[in-house]
């Protein structure tokens, strides 16, 4: 990669850190073992979103765990189940939708901490593995499903379920789709391929198609880009945990800025929040660790899924 203007780099700072009494120190899980092999996890911290309140809410994939957050950095456990939650998105004030990598799509209510399915297979086929999600302003909801896909075999998929229940494969040949956002004007896509190391760029066309994806952005390193981000001012923010960088990158996926995690860290996905949505948090899931940078650009507000709750 070569870059003509370098761009500035500074670090994340530390915002709050799991407690030790929830940190499940000795344990493993399967989800561990196939995903994480050599390393002892404790826990590993995923999907942040936040509430109309201000608190962050975030999964623990190995020990099947959804995790709230106060604004001063206070933990509360809000629910926990025999599942890999990934991914979040209120579907309503109080109804979490979760991507589950065992169970498909779930709902977590937040008050009982009770889960119910939402979306476990396909025609009866299960999932590979869902990952992420993410509505648009007409309540379509677009996720991926990842499973154990990469170079080695390119077969993960897109999808967009409609609010009447139709369930469209927009690509089926991703290497590890992983993260998602859409563009502010809802005319493109973004994905990110883990194991590709590179987020793709997919237009949506008036028909519901897709045509002519393209490679948007190319990373390096050992683990390519996880969770996405898009800000106000059009410019994707790209968590890279095998760097453990965040790329800042303009709407020609110029690296503008370049934020950076603690040693040994795995920056693994985004959310902006606080009172003006322009504090970017991510999650550090080697050490159990939420870190902040201020933006000074707004985090595009996220849609909700009223449409889809409805039909639930």
């Amino acid at each position: 990669m070569i870059l003509l203007n370098p761009p500035d780099v500074r670090p994340l700072e530390l915002f709050s850190s799991m407690p030790d009494s929830y940190r499940n120190t000795g344990m493993r899980s399967l989800w561990a073992d196939a995903n994480m092999p050599v390393r002892q996890l404790d826990s590993f911290l995923e999907g942040p979103v936040f509430d109309e309140q201000g608190n962050l809410f975030v999964t623990d994939i190995p020990f099947g765990r959804v995790f709230r957050i106060s604004p001063k950095g206070q933990w509360d456990l809000v629910a926990q189940w025999d599942g890999e939650p990934n991914g979040l998105k209120f579907l309503k004030p109080g109804q979490l939708l979760v991507t589950d990598y065992r169970n498909g799509l779930v709902v977590l209510d937040i008050q009982s901490g009770q889960v119910r399915p939402f979306l476990e297979r396909r025609n009866s086929e299960r999932f590979k593995g869902v990952n992420d999600l993410v509505f648009d302003s007409k309540g379509n909801l677009y996720f991926t499903d990842q499973g154990q896909t990469g170079l080695h075999d390119p077969t993960g998929r897109v999808y967009r379920l409609a609010p009447d229940g139709r369930l469209d494969t927009l690509l089926s040949n991703v290497p590890s789709p992983n993260g998602i956002v859409l563009s502010n004007d809802e005319r493109f896509l973004f994905v990110a391929a883990t194991r590709g190391n590179c987020v793709w760029r997919m237009p949506l066309l008036a028909d519901g198609s897709v045509s002519k994806v393209g490679q948007f952005f190319t990373s390096y390193g050992p683990s390519g880009p996880d969770g996405l981000a898009m800000d106000e001012a059009g410019r994707l923010l790209v968590a890279n945990p095998g760097l453990a960088y965040v790329w800042v990158l303009s709407p020609r996926a110029e690296p503008q800025e370049v934020l950076t995690g603690p040693a040994g860290a795995s920056i693994t996905n985004l959310a902006f929040g606080g009172p003006s949505r322009q504090t970017l948090f991510c999650t550090d899931s080697t050490h159990g660790q939420i870190l902040f940078a201020e933006m000074g650009t707004p985090g595009t507000l996220l849609q909700p899924g009223p449409a889809q709750a409805s039909r639930f």
